[in-house]
């Protein structure tokens, strides 16, 4: 939306449009308000036009992604947080209470610890990620809210955790090798390949995720990782294999896929045993 008190001339939002159209960029009238309505200086907005008519992706250009109703901060090299996976944090909110220790890992911008601070109060809340880019941009995001660290899957994360996790989000990297050149230009040239590449199968992080999730989850604490359609079942079986009790959620309109994953045991928080139903 346009902030109240600018006045742009009907020439200049046609002709923005116009060349974000002739860019192919199919809601070009939204992207021009967008870009208008951040633009601080004409020289600003003629320098994002050309940015995005070069395929950058409208979030990087602005320079934030609108995540569960919030404004998330991203910069150029940070994986851009897409809409499905406001499916992944819904779960993880559902799950979690004041007080839950909860952890994102392959955290990115932070966009699911963000909006998990929104939605739950009092958590105690820690995010990590390979990537220093990320990492600064979810120190941005979450500010108090939350810990970020730096490093490799658990190997980032304080020993005090093990054993105490009571929600574990992990969105990780989960596309084929095979298909990353299939992917949207927007994607595959914009945003590191780390973020994107899940090894042969696209499970290969996420197994690694898995296999030492038992010993970093409280009893009947959940593990939660977004993963596509035609990898569901086999996700369910490595969950199973590492000794998590398995079950599949799924929003269709949003094409999210969430396999959910509890240690077998009984919960300090609750007055009774978890159970994955």
């Amino acid at each position: 939306m346009i902030p109240e008190g600018t006045h742009v001339r009907p020439p200049l939002t046609a002709s923005l449009v116009a060349r974000l159209r002739a860019a192919g960029c199919v809601f070009a009238e939204d992207e021009a308000e967008l870009l208008l309505s951040t633009a601080r200086t004409p020289d600003e907005l003629d320098t994002m036009a050309r940015r995005r008519c070069a395929g950058e992706p409208l979030e990087l250009v602005l320079g934030w992604a609108e995540f569960r109703g919030l404004r998330i901060a991203v910069a150029p090299g940070v994986f851009v947080p897409r809409r499905r996976t406001e499916f992944l944090a819904d779960r993880a909110a559902a799950l979690a209470r004041p007080g839950s220790v909860v952890v994102d890992l392959c955290c990115g911008s932070g966009a699911v610890a963000t909006a998990l601070a929104a939605a739950v109060p009092g958590l105690g809340l820690h995010a990590a990620d390979i990537d220093p880019a990320a990492v600064r941009c979810a120190r941005r995001n979450l500010g108090e809210a939350g810990r970020v660290y730096e490093g490799d899957l658990y190997a980032a994360l304080p020993s005090r955790l093990r054993g105490r996790v009571d929600v574990l989000v992990a969105n990780t990297p989960y596309v084929p090798t095979a298909d990353i050149p299939l992917l949207p230009p927007e994607a595959r040239d914009h945003e590191p390949l780390v973020t994107l590449d899940g090894g042969a199968d696209g499970l290969e992080v996420q197994r690694r995720v898995a296999d030492r999730a038992r010993s970093w989850l409280a009893p009947g604490g959940s593990l939660l990782v977004e993963t596509s359609e035609r990898q569901a079942v086999r996700l369910m079986g490595v969950f199973a294999g590492a000794g998590l009790v398995p079950r599949l959620v799924r929003h269709e309109e949003l094409d999210a896929h969430v396999v959910i994953g509890v240690r077998p045991g009984w919960s300090a928080s609750s007055s009774s045993p978890r159970c994955p139903g």
